[in-house]
């Protein structure tokens, strides 16, 4: 007999006696079945197996799911996946086979998985998320997990950390914040897309995302009625001003199209606005081209870094604005840092930073911006995700936990924002199947703490 086996053997005798007593203390009527639960909870779990599949996200490209199995059950995960946005962040795996889902299929990724990360991860306690996060980042030796690929390493590491909490028999969100050592849950502040613009929208909106913010509820239920009430009197405001078919308007239109449908609740003074600007797509060099789109332009639409700052200026004085999400391009550290500074309302950094720790340290050492958008496949594990969102938090900064345009049902975004106390969440409109999982469970979350239950509502950017 080895000394592991021993130690093993003489542990279990441990424990059932433990399980014996303890079926004694309590006068148990049926002590079997009380030693069998005792000894059950008593065993710590361990990853018994991993498996990996191709599945579809919300745009209907590929993207990975897995399953990862203990003796409490299985737990499953999906990968979000978006548009790569550069060379700071975590490198998505993709076959790159045109003939097969035009490129995009994940079939490496899935397969590292299953022939390589497994092997590592399994007889691992799930409840030590950051050394199982460590053993996929060790594995696979680079800056940008470019080995097994950012969308097989987060699917690992969501998959493990619902394993965590079924071993812990807690709730995801608590599981998450002790893993990050909050004693205080927060459910967020959720914006909510209602007008979408950008490159893929077909309309001539130049900035991307037009979003509602209702700080003014007093409970996330509250927030999310008033968004889906706002939501459909916007549609019905568009059909009447411009048809069923949408518009091309411009940023002004657009925001008179939204103030008119708040003008139509009883909402007014609860709801405030955010924009996704992503001024990165409409950068040509020193100027910003706010007709990008149009496919009329007259070139008299360009702007330089000083008048877009102007231009933010009086939308905010104009609008209720309380966030702006990269006014500029995401490497104009400068006109970012001028509105920064202007103290209007808060500015996100999404493109400028990337979730990456390096580009989150420069902005607070320059004071670029004061808020993080998290997207936690830009930096590939959970135990990562909790560390720059407590590097954002320590410099008094505001924190938006996003999702992606590619998006799959796994609503593991609501439970990670509750965990972290973000006080903030994007998760798009309040419609379709992917992004309603993620308010939807925020709803049972609500319901299920109660009395206890905090909504960031007025403390969105600074929630306990």
């Amino acid at each position: 007999m080895s000394v592991q086996e021993y130690l093993d053997k003489h542990l279990l005798s441990r424990k059932i006696e433990d399980a014996v007593n303890a079926a004694v203390r309590a006068k148990s009527p049926d002590p079997v079945l009380f030693i069998a639960n005792h000894m059950r909870k008593a065993v710590s779990s361990v990853i018994t197996k991993i498996k990996a599949r191709q599945i579809l996200d919300s745009r209907g490209i590929p993207t990975v799911e897995v399953d990862l199995f203990t003796n409490k059950g299985m737990f499953r995960a999906s990968a979000p996946s978006g548009d790569p946005s550069g060379m700071y962040e975590a490198f998505e795996l993709r076959d790159g086979d045109k003939g097969v889902y035009l490129g995009n299929s994940v079939t490496r990724a899935v397969n590292n998985i299953n022939e390589k990360i497994s092997k590592a991860l399994i007889g691992m306690d799930p409840t030590l998320q950051s050394q199982i996060d460590q053993a996929m980042i060790d594995l696979d030796k680079t800056e940008k997990k470019s080995e097994l690929g950012v969308n097989a390493i987060l699917a690992v590491s969501i998959a493990a950390c619902k394993a965590g909490a079924g071993e812990k028999e807690v709730p995801l969100y608590k599981h998450i914040a002790d893993l990050a050592g909050k004693p205080h849950l927060t459910i967020p502040t959720p914006a909510f897309t209602v007008i979408s613009g950008g490159k893929h929208a077909g309309n001539n909106l130049a900035i991307q995302e037009i979003m509602i913010v209702p700080i003014g509820a007093i409970r996330f239920d509250e927030a999310l009625q008033m968004g889906s009430e706002i939501y459909y009197h916007l549609k019905a405001v568009i059909t009447e001003k411009h048809g069923a078919h949408g518009c091309n308007v411009g940023v002004d239109g657009g925001l008179d199209l939204v103030k008119e449908a708040i003008s139509r609740t009883e909402y007014t003074e609860k709801i405030s606005i955010a924009l996704g600007a992503a001024a990165s797509n409409f950068c040509q060099g020193t100027k910003y081209d706010l007709d990008f789109k149009s496919p009329n332009k007259s070139g008299q639409n360009f702007k330089s870094g000083e008048e877009m700052i102007e231009m933010y200026k009086e939308l905010c004085a104009e609008y209720p604005i309380i966030s702006i999400e990269d006014p500029f391009d995401k490497e104009d550290w400068e006109h970012i840092k001028c509105i920064s500074n202007l103290g209007t309302c808060q500015v996100v950094g999404d493109e400028l930073l990337m979730s990456n720790p390096k580009r989150i340290e420069r902005a607070i050492q320059e004071n670029t911006c004061n808020a993080l958008l998290l997207k936690v496949n830009q930096i590939g594990t959970v135990t990562e995700a909790i560390e720059v969102v407590k590097q954002a938090k320590d410099a008094n900064w505001g924190v938006v936990i996003s999702h992606r345009s590619g998006e799959t049902e796994d609503s593991f975004i609501a439970d990670l924002s509750v965990g972290l106390s973000s006080g903030q969440i994007k998760a798009g409109a309040p419609c379709r199947g992917e992004r309603l999982a993620k308010y939807n469970q925020l709803l049972r979350i609500q319901e299920e703490l109660g009395d206890d239950a905090f909504y960031a509502g007025v403390e969105w950017r600074k929630p306990l």
